[in-house]
């Protein structure tokens, strides 16, 4: 039987889903680099594992106090019901903290070379040097490398490790913020990260400062049966402005990794903050990530996001707009193949008066893959004169994958204006059939609808993350069964 057959018959076992992706070589971000890991806590998750990496970390009193309240929290919180089964994930298998070979390096020549080569596969140094002002490289549980352009820190801009802020001069900063958007107790995964987190990025930005160029933070977890939990911590205060954006990847292991990290992100009034992100965790991986925002008066959070990897993700972006004026743009596509359920979507709750939201959402689902786009609007009494829509395109390449829109609305005052659209649909036989009437190959002309239904979102991001999605999506296409 071949396997769309057995795709069409829906009688896949794990083993064909491992099999199919371990015949496959198309992805830069598949590759493993063994010897790099110098140490590890053990498997599992127990009081004596976080108090190992608190010890490790060397965190002042008040965060081992937090990590051993977040564990207990994690023991009591029942695993999440609403998204897709995670049942293949058992915590007592996943390592918690794995740090590598090398303490964090200013410089470039001097991370450990077999490290180094990891980051030049993917691109890393080359964009720093061209258009980046910032950035930091996260290996396992550890930065190993954070540079800063020195124009940038001279108009004060700091950008750090969360370590490096958690035990130096911006300590008592750190312990106001850290984990009061996303608290322990908002659900199982967050009081986890709250147990276990290691690494990130913390960036203050000063009232008034406009970052030019964009800062980046990238995360690679090579450890087998290992979870990354960093934390990114961003406060743009008054009239500040800046652009930061994320990557993240992962070779594929024939079992289960985690990446259960947390973003808190504070754009205080007439500030701005736009934050990109591109994931491409791999097939095993378990994506059950924590991302939230909170607008002060005449502030703009910009999201744009692509996820194309994992096994099982859940991801909704929130973004509450307390301040009057404040505004939210959120822009994203996922990409959802063979063994892949991708749960995701985002949350706006609108308090402030005259605040306004813009969600557009793209999903491509193919080779029996899943997409769920869910979306949350939410105006409180208070927020007269609000502004929300949703716009939600699904495209499906063949006619055993799934792909559902679950919107909810919670709409507490009579004086808004609120919308949601969805549409879902095929790529059209008349457009693939015009477009191979002119010499382009069946294959290719099935990419360029893709290509072109992803535009919106590749056209938000920087020329060099553009050309990466839309590589990655050309990827994709290639191992299509369709």
């Amino acid at each position: 039987m071949s396997e769309n057959e057995k795709l069409a018959e829906k009688t896949v076992s794990r083993e064909d889903v491992n099999a199919y992706f371990d015949n496959r070589a198309d992805s830069i971000y598949d590759f493993r680099d063994e010897g790099t890991d110098e140490f590890s806590v053990n498997e599992g998750l127990t009081e004596d594992i976080v108090r190992q990496i608190s010890e490790e970390k060397h965190d002042p009193e008040w965060m081992l106090e937090f990590r051993l309240k977040s564990l207990k929290l994690y023991n009591e919180l029942e695993m999440p019901q609403w998204g897709s089964p995670i049942d293949g994930l058992n915590m007592d298998n996943i390592v918690t903290y794995v740090r590598p070979k090398t303490k964090m390096k200013g410089s470039w020549d001097e991370v450990p070379e077999e490290i180094k080569q990891t980051f030049d596969r993917l691109g890393i140094p080359k964009a720093e040097h061209e258009f980046l002002a910032g950035v930091g490289a996260q290996y396992d549980s550890e930065l190993v490398y954070h540079n800063l352009q020195d124009d940038v820190a001279k108009k004060g801009v700091v950008y750090s490790d969360m370590e490096s802020a958690l035990n130096g001069p911006y300590a008592d900063m750190v312990k106001e913020y850290f984990m009061t958007l996303v608290p322990p107790t908002n659900h199982k995964f967050a009081a986890l990260h709250g147990a276990v987190w290691s690494g990130g990025s913390f960036v203050y930005v000063p009232k008034g400062v406009k970052v030019d160029v964009p800062l980046q933070s990238y995360f690679r977890l090579n450890a087998k049966g290992a979870g990354q939990f960093e934390h990114t911590l961003i406060i743009v205060d008054e009239g500040a402005d800046l652009h930061f954006i994320e990557g993240c990847s992962a070779p594929k292991w024939n079992v289960a990794n985690l990446h259960a990290g947390c973003v808190e992100l504070f754009v205080k009034k007439n500030a701005r903050l736009r934050y990109s992100t591109i994931e491409n965790w791999a097939k095993n991986m378990y994506n059950l990530n924590t991302k939230r925002a909170i607008v002060e008066e005449g502030g703009r959070m910009e999201w744009v996001s692509g996820s194309f990897g994992s096994h099982v993700s859940y991801l909704y972006p929130t973004t509450i707009l307390k301040g009057n004026d404040s505004d939210c743009e959120y822009t994203g596509i996922t990409f959802s193949g063979l063994g892949q359920n991708l749960d995701t979507g985002c949350r706006m709750v609108h308090i402030g008066e005259n605040t306004s939201s813009l969600v557009t959402a793209k999903s491509l689902v193919k080779d029996g893959g899943i997409g769920t786009f869910r979306s949350s609007v939410e105006v409180k009494t208070s927020a007269k004169g609000a502004k929300a829509s949703v716009d939600c395109d699904s495209l499906m390449l063949d006619d055993i994958s799934r792909s559902d829109t679950i919107p909810a609305m919670d709409i507490r005052t009579a004086d808004c204006d609120v919308g949601h659209e969805a549409k879902i649909g095929r790529i059209s036989d008349e457009a693939v059939f015009y477009l191979m009437s002119r010499g382009i190959s069946e294959s290719e002309a099935r990419a360029m609808i893709v290509s072109g239904f992803a535009n919106p979102i590749s056209k938000e991001l920087p020329l060099e993350y553009a050309a990466e999605m839309n590589n990655l999506i050309k990827l994709e296409m290639e191992g299509s069964t369709s």
